[in-house]
């Protein structure tokens, strides 16, 4: 459309224009164009919010009042704000009795609430719109921190009142305010509300109420807490591996820490401050504790049994240290057994080994009592009339190996045979009784005693005494009977070719 055109167009709409606008948009009365598209009534809302850029804002942002109310969604501006109705028409239609201001960008919360729409939206704003809404823009004269906290006035306060304040100390600036420093104000470490830079350890405020003079370093937490500069928390134990208990609990620092330097290191050796006490003259050693205790130095906690696994019982309970060590206690005694001190005690001169628990149940009563030996598990168990006999009746002398373990050893008065038989008793006799023999002679030699044979006396073959056993006999009929032979060997030595056991007359039938 040419020029022209348009301004035909502009004439017609001049002259169907329904009424005057309202004061606020006088100015633009004349060009229609400001506010209407030519035969496009869809194209309208566009030109309404190229003006007014804070409602075209809101909408985008979907805050403020044109943002956030369903109602006004999609809708004509004209719908709402209808114009043509004369220069006193409010425009606007705001009715501050019933908006609801939870719909704008500033909700009106605790005092707020009770304000008056002009108590913030003052004749100076050309809209609501315009209205501040940081705290500061309305509350600088109420600033008592003179702006050097900034213009973020709720990170500290509420709105329900001015002085009701929130701020966390601790989460904000990462020093939490406990014990007194809870109670003080904020301008008793903030001078003249200068809040940069701010001391944040103790000796930066307490320099002057540190009694050490700094000889114990610049941590007074380590030692002071807030409740009370007088209150100490410092835990002996905790930070230095050595608690103050018994007679070092109530001790002031200086007993231990010369020139009340603690932060200089001290032994915590007992001989290093009680090496007058030591009654032992170091003999036995450097670790006190050991045997004494915290509480009172005479207060001995040494256990021979637990410490040392050799309890002290009977006899060995009254012995003093030095009966056993000759040297200093510190060096330990080669060994526990019996054997190691007792050597030239020993009645058994040894032949019994230096286990001496093997036959003493309690070593550390008397030495004759408590024996347990089981005669069963040595060499030569005691059965039958051996059973009854006390120790001395076989041994002479404590050396129990002196005893001999051959019956003819005991029993030579006893030997009926005379020796005729050997010195093995036991082929023949049984513990149980000297007389209950019982020798086989059929079975137990290669000569059966048949007929005549069997009722012999055993002297009657056996005649001469034998030192190392039974003296084997020849077993030919001729070497007991050579006299008795009619025959004067004509025959030969086997007479039991013709003769019988039976009789020496009676032949054999001869085949």
């Amino acid at each position: 459309m040419t020029g022209a055109g348009h301004a035909q167009v502009g004439a017609l709409e001049r002259l169907v224009m329904p009424g005057p606008v309202s004061a606020v948009h006088a100015d633009v009365e004349t060009t229609c164009a400001e506010c209407h598209a030519p035969f496009s009534r869809s194209e309208q809302n566009a030109l309404c919010l190229e003006c007014h850029e804070d409602v075209a804002k809101d909408i985008a942002a979907r805050g403020g009042f044109h943002g956030q109310e369903q109602a006004v969604a999609g809708v004509e501006c004209a719908a709402c704000h209808t114009e043509h109705e004369g220069r006193d028409r409010d425009i606007l239609g705001l009715d501050p009795d019933t908006f609801d201001h939870d719909l704008s960008n500033f909700p009106l919360l605790g005092k707020h609430g009770e304000a008056m729409c002009v108590d913030c939206h003052v004749a100076e704003h050309e809209t609501y719109h315009a209205a501040e809404t940081e705290c500061n823009a309305c509350h600088r004269d109420d600033d008592v921190h003179r702006g050097n906290l900034g213009p973020a006035c709720m990170d500290c306060h509420a709105e329900t009142t001015w002085t009701d304040t929130h701020f966390d100390h601790e989460l904000t600036t990462e020093y939490a305010l406990t014990g007194k420093h809870a109670e003080i104000t904020c301008v008793s470490c903030h001078v003249d509300e200068v809040y940069e830079d701010t001391h944040d350890t103790c000796i930066g405020c307490h320099a002057e109420d540190d009694s050490h003079a700094g000889t114990n370093g610049t941590e007074c937490q380590d030692c002071h807490t807030t409740r009370n500069w007088e209150e100490t928390s410092f835990d002996h134990f905790v930070r230095t591996g050595f608690a103050l208990t018994g007679g070092h609990d109530g001790l002031m620092c200086e007993s231990c820490h010369e020139g009340n330097k603690v932060t200089q290191q001290t032994p915590t050796e007992c001989v290093a401050c009680h090496r007058e006490d030591d009654a032992h003259a170091g003999i036995n050693g450097n670790v006190c504790n050991d045997c004494h205790r915290v509480t009172e130095w005479l207060d001995v906690t040494f256990d021979h049994g637990r410490d040392t696994e050799f309890a002290l019982r009977g006899a060995h309970a009254e012995l003093e240290c030095n009966d056993c060590h000759a040297q200093p206690v510190a060096v330990a005694v080669p060994s526990t057994l019996c054997f190691d001190c007792h050597a030239e005690d020993d009645p058994h001169t040894g032949q019994l080994g230096e286990a001496c628990d093997g036959c003493h149940s309690d070593l550390q009563t008397a030495w004759p009592e408590g024996v347990r030996f089981d005669h069963d598990l040595a060499s030569f168990p005691l059965l039958g009339k051996h059973d009854a006999l006390v120790c001395d009746d076989c041994h002479a002398t404590p050396a129990f190996h002196d005893a001999d373990d051959q019956c003819i050893d005991c029993h030579a008065e006893d030997d009926v045979h005379e020796g005729r038989l050997g010195s093995e008793c036991a082929t023949c006799h049984n513990p149980t009784d000297w007389l209950a023999w019982t020798f086989d002679h059929d079975t137990q030699t290669d000569f059966a005693l048949t007929g005549a044979h069997s009722g012999l006396d055993c002297h009657a073959c056996h005649r001469e005494p034998a030192v190392d056993g039974v003296i084997a006999l020849q077993t030919t009929c001729a070497a007991c009977h050579r006299s008795d032979d009619v025959h004067r060997g004509e025959f030969g030595a086997d007479c039991a070719q013709c003769h019988t056991t039976e009789s020496f007359r009676d032949l054999k039938e001869l085949q």
